[in-house]
């Protein structure tokens, strides 16, 4: 990396691919399920219920994967940003203290989880930036997070609700009072950092390799940024 004028990095998430195809492939059942259901014999009308059903779901999954952002990750000189239908968030460089696979222990050994983790040095910039409908669905996109690193150990047995619906009043580090869902969110994250390490997490699902391939591929864009061409991820 050579330039602060650098083109952006993309990074096409695999839960993207393929939405046109698999709506396709719903429209087909459905046609197929519709001649199925007029000429088959009684006997095999419960077959084609079942082809009617399975033809549904194909195009809806079709459609959501239709529905996402092209990329999911934008990965430039001065910043992570991250695409979602339901809005964006963005990482500065200057902000990570850290990157890295999120793990919990499971018996003698530990176990790295399907995501990405990102420590911040501050809060501020990314809850100014994250808008609250997407704050909403990071609350529910990292409920198994908070499950996978549930504390067993507490007495009341009580924690884990407290943690899951802490909508208490957070003060950012520049003195900004967040109430409401953003409130929530910067709760969460504290308490993801001191179960996991990590305040923000990036799904496997949003990626196009491993997450600790992209991990390696992330320290190696913070070591080296600016990059000096655009490369289209596929």
């Amino acid at each position: 990396m050579s330039s602060n004028n650098a083109a952006p990095i993309f990074i096409k998430a695999t839960s993207k691919r393929n939405g046109f195809t698999t709506l396709l492939l719903g429209v087909a059942g459905l046609l197929i399920s519709t001649l199925w259901l007029s000429f088959a014999p009684d006997w095999l009308f419960l077959a084609g219920i079942f082809l009617t059903s399975a033809s549904l779901v194909t195009m809806l999954v079709g459609w959501f994967k239709l529905r996402e952002p092209d990329h999911s990750i934008e990965i430039s000189p001065s910043r992570i940003l991250y695409h979602h239908r339901r809005g964006n968030w963005e990482i500065y460089w200057d902000n990570i203290q850290r990157i890295d696979c999120p793990r919990i222990q499971q018996g003698m050994e530990q176990v790295e989880l399907e995501a990405v983790g990102f420590r911040l040095k501050s809060y501020a910039p990314f809850m100014h930036r994250v808008s609250p409908r997407l704050a909403t669905h990071l609350l529910m996109e990292q409920r198994p997070l908070l499950i996978h690193s549930h504390d067993k150990n507490c007495a009341t047995g009580d924690c884990f609700n407290q943690e899951m619906f802490d909508d208490k009043q957070y003060v950012l580090e520049d003195g900004k009072t967040l109430t409401g869902v953003k409130a929530m969110l910067a709760n969460r994250m504290s308490h993801l950092r001191q179960r996991l390490g990590y305040d923000i997490y990036i799904s496997a699902a949003d990626l196009d390799r491993s997450p600790m391939e992209f991990v390696h591929f992330m320290r190696q864009c913070q070591q080296t940024r600016p990059t000096e061409t655009q490369v289209v991820v596929e």
